[in-house]
């Protein structure tokens, strides 16, 4: 490892929103949550990169506040206790979710000044026992007082990443760190002409935006070249409250860090940056192009995923989440299908993807930001249908599980359970209701679900009224500290 015998505390940094990978991927459910290249999600895969080693400490969660309870199950399913879950009430990238961390560590650690490995939960890593070389080579030079990112070998003129150019050997504090080198200068998405130029000169790696460092040095010179993210995160941390199994950063504070990454607030102004070049089978799985290079392909070089059947295809990344897909004649294609929304462009337009959402979000539609299913701490919901004074939806209780005690103020509900049992709070009434057994929740009733039983609880809820909005909800009270 390094030359201290310290472990290395990861950051799991999971705060992306993902909009290329539109329609799979949106801003309440994004890409990390979603199982992409195997059968656990890019946040599950990263997690599991740095556990059960001794190496490293169990890891640090940073994430948005909607997301809790996401990651907190999406973790509990792989069997990993994090040491905290830090909640942000709002995104302000890397540099403060780095700060933040930092702050976090340093007060609860033994060394006082531990090493901390961030981490986005976006990533694919196929190579983990070079991962595990290259975290050991930055150690040594994080030791000496380097903020080390890890830079991969190009295998291609890319443009839509960041580059470092490797300087001279890394050497600091009368220790050298083999592997590691000075990073001379930053560069980001270079243009068609210099990204060539740059893969031929052998001395330029993409910037994985991963970093290693000491929790002193990342807060000493985030202080140096950021002092905004440094007061306000120092504020947002000190008023942090402790809510159920996350820590909850102050938001009045938190809100005035301004919104900036760790590359612009710091990498590109200290000296003592410093790049570890590594060949770990990387892919920030930034794009549908980017899936299509990582997946398994058929002779005809397509990636299918879900059910598809094809015709003379070739070169196409097809992928459906809800119904048959049938393709004929495609060539170098990305389709992706949805419950509520369908995606046709030619391979590789991943920025155009981008600009679509933004369009949609600048019409108002939904479907920008949120999915039909919508997960909340004891499951998750489904829209199926919706007309004029109704709405259907799938409710899906996990064992355990059980919504708030809550009443409505517009509408009525019907549930009808197709799945499980259900313990059914309605005023002062409480009563079990079995399989293809139904009861009618009247508007402005007190009323709550709840599944004690050991298989998932399904209902269809038939709702009712002159307002369907989410907000018409009251809180009597909650398992899960909502308000």
């Amino acid at each position: 490892m390094a030359a201290s015998s310290r472990k290395i505390h990861p950051v799991l940094l999971s705060g992306g929103a993902g909009t290329r990978l539109w329609p799979l991927s949106r801003e309440v459910y994004p890409k990390q949550f979603f199982p992409l290249v195997s059968d656990l999600s890019l946040l599950q895969e990263t997690a599991k990169r740095v556990a059960g080693t001794k190496i490293f400490a169990p890891p640090l969660v940073v994430c948005n506040h909607e997301h809790r309870f996401v990651v907190r199950e999406q973790l509990r399913e792989i069997g990993l206790k994090p040491r905290d879950i830090v909640l942000e009430p709002l995104s302000r990238n890397t540099a403060a979710a780095a700060a933040v961390a930092a702050l976090v560590l340093s007060g609860g650690t033994k060394s006082g000044d531990p090493l901390m490995l961030l981490m986005p939960c976006d990533h694919v890593i196929s190579n983990r026992k070079a991962f595990a070389a290259a975290v050991k080579k930055a150690a040594a030079a994080a030791e000496a007082g380097a903020i080390v990112t890890f830079g991969i070998v190009p295998s291609r003129s890319e443009t839509g990443y960041g580059y470092i150019e490797k300087g001279k050997p890394f050497a600091a504090r009368g220790r050298k760190a083999p592997g590691c080198f000075r990073a001379a200068r930053f560069k980001e998405k270079p243009g068609r002409a210099s990204a060539k130029a740059m893969l031929k000169s052998g001395s330029w790696l993409w910037n994985s935006g991963m970093f290693l460092a000491s929790a002193g040095t990342l807060l000493a010179e985030i202080t140096r070249f950021a002092p905004k993210t440094a007061a306000a995160c120092r504020k947002a941390v000190k008023g942090a409250e402790r809510d159920l199994d996350f820590l909850r950063l102050d938001a009045k504070e938190f809100a005035k860090a301004p919104s900036i990454s760790l590359d612009y607030a710091v990498l590109e102004k200290t000296e003592h940056a410093a790049v570890v070049p590594a060949e770990l089978g990387w892919s920030d799985i930034g794009s549908w192009q980017a899936l299509w290079e990582a997946g398994k392909k058929d002779s005809a070089g397509n990636v299918l995923k879900g059910d598809v059947e094809v015709r003379g295809v070739r070169g196409c990344y097809i992928r459906s989440d809800d119904r048959l897909v049938a393709a004929i004649g495609l060539s170098d294609m990305t389709l992706i299908v949805t419950d509520d929304a369908v995606l046709a462009a030619p391979r590789g337009h991943a920025e155009e993807v981008r600009a679509m959402v933004e369009a949609l979000r600048a019409k108002g539609r939904s479907e920008a930001a949120v999915h039909s299913r919508v997960y909340r701490p004891w499951g998750f919901f489904q829209a199926i249908d919706a007309g004029d004074r109704f709405q259907v939806k799938q409710i899906t209780v996990n064992p355990g599980g059980r919504l708030s005690l809550q009443r409505h103020a517009k509408r009525a509900e019907h549930w009808v359970v197709v799945n499980g049992t259900a313990r059914v709070t309605r005023g002062s009434e409480s009563f079990l209701l079995y399989e293809n057994e139904s009861t009618f929740i009247p508007a402005g009733i007190a009323h709550r679900l709840e599944n004690e039983g050991a298989v998932p609880l399904r209902i269809i809820e038939v709702q009712s009224g002159g307002y369907l909005g989410e907000d018409d909800i009251e809180r009597i009270e909650d398992s899960y500290g909502r308000k």
